[in-house]
């Protein structure tokens, strides 16, 4: 008889890939079945992110009202970025956790079931190679992983802490899966690493050394394979060849999330991120002169420890001559066995809310008046989420969330939609072919 196994993921989408390949295992394994009511699950697993302090302190919140109302036998797991950090101490502060697994350690999720109290949470433990199970949460789209880990020392991040060090996946098991993924009828493909267009600057075994643009290129020889999307890549990694493919390449998405973090050349040597001001800037004007409509999405942390005044005015002025179509804003948040968690000279708590609300009304003027220039354009959208209310949504080439009238006839399709109204977040459209 089938078990069922709750699973709620916190984080990024790197977290959702390691959340279907835990599906995969349990469902091939151990015969679970997935369930969205925790009351009626077998296995409660929450699946953690530790990049910012609110989604740790959301885990313990969490934990108390699934062990209060689950099933009297259930268990409960912790798996993902906070499960690295905090590793036993999960267990004391919660000693109903049946089991803690680490973002390394993934596929060890249908040993530590069966392990009272089990702590597997080695961040040096490689999974490159690891054959998972084959499981998707949708149909349309695949997320494939084609490296784990950071080599970054990012002043600010923990994940460094939490993932290990950056290997790459194999180029032929990548090429495999997005076979797979278009076979069961994925059209698209979301290509996940902590720096993407690092890609080949390590494997665990004896493979071909290919760089992120040859992996571009294979991809795209896959003819049912019509569109290629990726996150995240690094500013410093985006050389000249890496924007010329982007640009050049018919199916990768003309989007690229851009993590600026501060606009001040100061700061972001603060960070350890690598790169300038100039720098960045450059790369906006190299990918806009060849990819005119790409659009640019990035990172912003305001009130880094140290941040003066005119410093964070440069990320005011990064923003304004670039005008980034989407931003996820922050302010500072100290973590746990990072470099920056010593850093002493605070900024003050109301000046780092005053500068996070300029960065995010700045943010809504951009996207107010590129909006105000959207009724009467046409975009060919890919189409993956259906809603109650009638609306079927997808994303254009440039990732513009669209949705129009429509049924489950649409899902898995390609239509050209003209835009009839506006809103900050999603367009809404009408079918012309």
């Amino acid at each position: 008889m089938s078990k069922k196994v709750f699973i709620e993921t916190l984080g990024c989408a790197m977290n959702e890939r390691d959340s279907e390949h835990m599906l995969a295992e349990l469902n091939k394994k151990e015969n679970y079945s997935a369930t969205t009511d925790f009351k009626e699950a077998d296995l409660i697993l929450i699946n953690t992110c530790s990049v910012r302090e609110k989604p740790v302190s959301k885990l313990f919140s969490e934990l108390g009202v699934f062990n209060k109302s689950k099933k009297e036998d259930s268990k409960i797991g912790v798996c993902g970025c906070t499960a690295s950090h905090l590793g036993e101490e999960i267990i004391k502060r919660a000693p109903y956790v049946d089991f803690v697994l680490g973002a390394r350690n993934v596929s060890k999720i249908t040993e530590v079931l069966h392990r009272s109290k089990a702590v597997e949470v080695d961040i040096d433990y490689d999974e490159s190679e690891f054959a998972f199970s084959d499981f998707r949460s949708s149909t349309y789209k695949a997320f494939i992983n084609i490296s784990i880990g950071c080599d970054k020392q990012c002043t600010y991040c923990i994940v460094p802490k939490t993932r290990g060090e950056e290997i790459s996946i194999p180029l032929n098991l990548i090429v495999n899966e997005a076979r797979r993924a278009t076979s069961k009828g994925a059209k698209e493909i979301f290509l996940l690493g902590q720096n993407v267009n690092n890609y080949g600057r390590r494997f665990s075994g004896n493979h071909e050394k290919v760089n992120f643009t040859k992996l571009l290129q294979e991809l795209s020889k896959i003819k049912t394979l019509e569109r290629i999307r990726f996150t995240s890549p690094h500013p410093f990694h985006m050389d000249d060849e890496f924007i010329e493919e982007f640009s050049s390449n018919p199916k990768v998405c003309k989007s690229m999330h851009m993590p600026l973090q501060s606009g001040n050349t100061k700061v972001l040597k603060d960070m350890k991120r690598g790169y300038s001001k100039e720098w960045f800037l450059d790369r906006v004007k190299k990918l806009r002169s060849m990819c005119p409509d790409v659009s640019i999405s990035t990172d912003i942390i305001v009130a880094f420890p140290g941040e003066s005044d005119q410093e964070f005015e440069d990320t005011m002025d990064v923003m304004r001559q670039v005008e980034f179509d989407q931003v996820f804003s922050f302010k500072y948040s100290p973590r746990p066995e990072t470099e920056a968690e010593h850093f002493t000279e605070v900024v003050a708590p109301d000046i780092a809310s005053a500068r996070l609300t300029r960065v995010q009304e700045l943010h809504t003027e951009h996207i107010d008046k590129k909006n105000s220039t959207q009724i009467g354009n046409v975009y060919r959208v890919y189409f993956e989420e259906l809603f109650n209310d009638g609306y079927v949504s997808g994303r254009s080439d440039n990732n513009i969330v669209i949705k129009i009238k429509g049924s489950d006839e649409y899902l898995g399709e390609f239509r050209d939609v003209q835009i009839t109204s506006i809103a900050r977040t999603v367009l809404t459209g009408e079918v012309i072919k």
